[in-house]
């Protein structure tokens, strides 16, 4: 830095810290506790890091699918109001690529994530995760990854191969945020 501007500095720092001491207090809120933040820690990692103690099976998941899922994603996963969830396998490299949870998602952990968060669009965060891990297993099933007896859990689904698997850069080699 400047000699110049050392001191500008040096003043603009301390008058922030005097200002953030002398700031009023409206006692608002509190702290969140541990068990408050282990409510919104719900990521699931590629490794399965996170993912929930529970299992569901392809059969289970067929029938949560078809009562939560089909409105939007189609019977088959062939799509509808929103997007599709089965086909486009090959299609990646040509100019018209379909991205689905078949053709493009590296990770089945990925999905578990996705629909444990976002799905169904009407009521996220409703399934439990026997249930996530049940629908999980169906789509994979719709999409051929999975046999039709499969049974997912928290070790089986971080060890399910996907076809697009290396399809993508290596993993972020940057650590989580602290």
């Amino acid at each position: 830095m400047r000699p110049s501007l050392a001191f500008p500095a040096i003043v603009l720092a301390l008058a922030i810290a005097v200002r953030a001491e002398t700031a009023p207090r409206y006692g608002l809120g509190s702290p969140a506790t541990p068990e408050q933040i282990a409510g919104w820690d719900i990521d699931a990692r590629a490794d399965g890091a996170g993912l929930p103690a529970g299992q569901g099976s392809v059969l289970q998941g067929e029938a949560i699918y078809a009562h939560s899922c089909a409105g939007c994603h189609g019977r088959a996963g062939e799509g509808g109001l929103a997007d599709a969830l089965v086909g486009g396998n090959g299609s990646l490299a040509t100019a018209r690529p379909v991205r689905t949870v078949g053709s493009y998602w590296p990770y089945a952990t990925t999905l578990f994530d996705y629909v444990r968060r976002a799905m169904p669009y009407n009521a996220p965060q409703s399934l439990t995760a026997d249930q996530t891990y049940a629908v999980v297993a169906y789509v994979l099933r719709l999409n051929q990854i999975v046999p039709d007896g499969a049974v997912l859990d928290a070790k089986s689904l971080p060890r399910v191969r996907m076809p697009n698997r290396n399809g993508f850069t290596s993993p972020d080699p940057r650590p989580d945020a602290p």
